[in-house]
């Protein structure tokens, strides 16, 4: 049963949580919301789909009927292939009808492992060897996109891979073009011993009316998902979702954000499980229209600059962004018709609260900030869709989930809830948490359990509650690097740099970036008597770090790293030192002379003290510092 109100306030979720859940989340699967949607309406449009960003481009839609069988096809044929125990489908695909479908059937038949086809092949193999993947599902070589090359090169690296299924791209384009790409459709060399198959053929030859196997036991508590988390860098863990956990979170934004029959663009991916359960597995459960905006999202050619009529042609009510896409269409004039637009979501990185403001003046659309994880499940708490929105905050806990923010030894034990406005790591405990990663020697410190034996999930960030009851993120407990929403490992940075011969320690971190948030700079203590200049350094992490998103902008020779007791590099001091200099660079290029001091605030964390010279104010600083997400505030 759907929720009986949106939220406002939270008297709204408690009337919610006095009904059990069970009795909200009657699916079993998620194959029941395909089948659902379909049932009750089967000639509604489930998927639209445009290759580019024109908004004249030719759309190609799949009614909820269509879908309903895509993925019972799909299923049945990854069980005619012996996915089945442990093995689980891998799919490395852009954003298509058939990802979506691939994510369902996946699901359906056994576990379904996406894959950021941005990833290196390496990386691609090792999450493929770690998942048991008996079958992937990926594009046939297409022009402008190198995802065939990567598969081939991951798949001579991963053995385990007995099957290949290729979607074609070719489907989707019109003449002259789908004359001459078969022409120019460039030759990628197999080095695996894999079969490989047509999508569309091998499809076809399953029954679409029914399923050909019991769905495999266990309800919800079967883990049917495989999303690996560590960032473009690092090694890959995979989180593993439950059957319960996605419905929850199907429920949870269905229910608490869309409106009825909602049409949601999608211009995250698929791999992300934003992509497929915010969007993806919400919209079947809504019943509504999911608009799969090209196969790369916000990065295909045109999305951006014709978002607003696009928004226009599909009359559509949501969509998801990260603050990087936001703060690209804040520099876009609104050309378009989007008076059917309710709400934005934005999460994955903090948003400047100037480009917060900036955007829905000029837009008038409603951003709910919120905050979620993969080992969640993904989403966490959402500002309230009809109440206060706290402009920087991340809301309140959805129903049904408990969010404290406690404080936790160094050996990863409980000692106490934090009071009111304190600091601490934030825990999470609700029926979305993951029950760990895959392989039992990842799990260390991911959870805990209180006083009274509650387990909770460790978010790795540390934030507060106000008396309001919303949550507030101060920092990280953790050392991630998020780019524009991508989780970036240091600890790549710091071994690819300690490679040269001149190098003793390297603290790796985010620096402040007015477009991404953060990107990743290195600070770096050498070898006793040896010499090395910084674009030596930055030469050198260019040619060794594997990920381009990785590789240091900036790069810092210190005499010592500052350290702890015990002798751990102090990371608290390198970004402090980033901000100083950031910050302080950026104000001398608009013509602000200025001292910048770090102070640790208990409320807000790290806070940059702006001493502003020749008699600039807070008028002149503000439109320059409100494009970073730090807090600052003047000198008093």
């Amino acid at each position: 049963m759907p929720w009986e109100r949106r939220i406002a306030t939270q008297d709204d979720i408690r009337v919610i949580e006095e009904t059990p859940l069970d009795s909200r989340i009657t699916e079993t699967s998620t194959y029941e919301l395909v089948t659902g949607a379909a049932a009750r309406d089967p000639n509604g449009i489930a998927v639209s789909f445009q290759l580019k960003g024109d908004p004249k481009s030719k759309v190609y839609d799949w009614s909820y009927r269509q879908l309903e069988q895509e993925v019972t096809r799909a299923a049945n044929l990854f069980h005619s292939l012996g996915v089945a125990g442990k093995a689980s489908v891998a799919t490395l695909l852009p954003n298509l009808p058939e990802t979506l479908a691939s994510l369902f059937a996946g699901q359906t038949t056994n576990i379904v492992n996406p894959i950021n086809p941005l990833l290196e092949p390496e990386k691609i193999a090792a999450i493929l060897r770690d998942s048991d993947a008996k079958v992937l599902v990926t594009l046939r070589p297409f022009p402008k996109t190198d995802i065939a090359e990567r598969a081939a090169e991951a798949l001579r690296l991963a053995p385990n891979v007995e099957t290949v299924i290729e979607v074609d791209m070719l489907r989707y384009v019109t003449p002259p073009l789908s004359w001459i790409i078969p022409l120019i459709r460039p030759k990628v060399k197999a080095q695996h011993n894999a079969k490989v198959l047509d999508w569309g053929k091998s499809v076809a030859g399953q029954p679409g009316d029914r399923l050909t196997f019991d769905i495999p036991p266990g309800g919800k508590d079967r883990v049917c998902a495989y999303f690996h988390t560590g960032g473009t860098t690092g090694d890959p863990k995979l989180a593993q979702h439950t059957i319960g956990g996605i419905l929850y979170q199907s429920h949870a934004v269905n229910d608490g954000v869309f409106g009825e029959k909602d049409t949601i663009l999608c211009a995250l991916p698929l791999f992300h499980c934003f992509g497929a359960y915010v969007m993806g597995t919400a919209a079947a459960l809504n019943g509504g229209r999911l608009v799969l905006m090209t196969p790369a999202g916000f990065r295909g050619e045109g999305v951006i600059d014709n978002f607003w009529k696009l928004v226009e042609r599909y009359k559509v009510n949501f969509f998801m962004a990260v603050p990087t896409a936001l703060a690209a269409l804040n520099q876009r004039e609104i050309d378009g018709d989007v008076s059917t637009l309710n709400f934005c979501v934005c999460g994955s990185a903090p948003l400047p609260v100037e480009l917060f403001k900036q955007f829905e003046k000029k837009t008038g659309i409603r951003i709910l900030e919120g905050f979620g994880q993969t080992e969640a499940t993904v989403v966490c708490s959402v500002n309230p869709p009809d109440g206060e929105r706290k402009i920087g905050s991340v809301g309140y806990p959805l129903p049904y989930t408990e969010m404290e923010a406690m404080i936790v030894d160094g050996e990863g034990n409980f000692q106490r809830l934090c009071e009111t406005d304190e600091i601490g790591e934030l825990c999470i405990k609700g029926p979305h948490v993951f029950p760990g990663y895959k392989g039992t020697d990842k799990n260390n410190a991911v959870f805990l359990t209180d006083a009274n034996g509650e387990k909770w999930l460790r978010s790795g960030d540390l934030g507060r509650r106000d008396a309001d009851n919303y949550f507030w993120i101060t920092g990280r407990a953790k050392d991630l690097i998020i780019r524009g929403g991508h989780n970036i490992d240091p600890g790549m940075i710091e071994e690819a740099l300690m490679t040269h011969p001149a190098v003793a320690f390297v603290g790796a971190i985010g620096q402040p970036d007015a477009y991404a948030g953060e990107v990743p700079c290195a600070y770096v203590e050498l070898n006793e008597g040896a010499s090395v200049t910084s674009e030596e350094l930055m030469t050198h992490a260019a040619t060794n770090v594997q990920e381009r998103a990785a590789r240091p902008v900036y790069v810092e020779v210190m005499d010592e790293l500052p350290k702890t007791a015990v002798g751990k590099t102090f990371k608290p001091d390198l970004r402090a030192s980033a901000i100083r200099r950031v910050l302080t660079g950026t104000l001398k290029e608009q013509g602000i002379e200025a001292d910048v001091t770090v102070e640790n605030d208990k409320l807000k964390g790290m806070v940059a003290v702006i001493d502003a010279q020749d008699g600039k104010g807070r008028a002149d600083v503000a439109p320059v510092l409100d494009k970073f997400a730090v807090a600052w505030r003047m000198a008093a």
